[in-house]
């Protein structure tokens, strides 16, 4: 549950991945805190909201998105930067979200976006901190378990 107090010594994750869910980043539970209590140490995968908490928690608005897409794919162009190693460019992503981040945040750089530009990925020029706005979870995205071991092998 995102709204419960969470120990993050306790629980020792070798990586942590924040998923999807409805709302801003501003009604986003504790995830915030997490971003903010993980790093630099931990390794971050933003997933959708996810990816807009970590771009708010480092100081860029959340807007609404170009186009509203629930369940339809897009065509994902990447750098081959991190995430997106051994992914051909560009490749089917499933999208599920009506707000985007409206740009890059400070120290990140874009790894991922639409064929009209809207940011689909951003990483940490140095943390390792991973954000994406489509679904590598989803079985619309073919390369979605890829991106996922990119990122357990980080």
């Amino acid at each position: 549950q995102n709204d419960e107090t969470l120990d993050l010594d306790s629980l020792n994750p070798e990586k942590i991945i924040i998923s999807p869910g409805p709302g801003t980043p501003n009604d986003s539970g504790i995830s915030n805190q997490i971003i903010k209590n993980a790093m630099p140490e931990i390794p971050i995968l933003g997933v959708c909201l996810g990816h807009q908490c970590i771009g708010s928690v480092f100081g860029v608005n959340v807007q609404q998105s170009k186009h509203i897409l629930h369940g339809k794919t897009s065509l994902i162009h990447h750098n081959q930067f991190g995430l997106f190693k051994g992914i051909p460019s560009p490749f089917q992503g499933a999208r599920y979200h009506s707000l985007s981040l409206e740009s890059i945040p400070p120290h990140f750089v874009k790894t991922a976006w639409t064929n009209d530009n809207e940011i689909m990925g951003i990483q940490h020029e140095t943390l390792p901190l991973f954000g994406v706005q489509f679904h590598p979870e989803s079985f619309l995205t073919p390369m979605g378990s890829k991106i996922l071991e990119n990122f357990v092998n980080v």
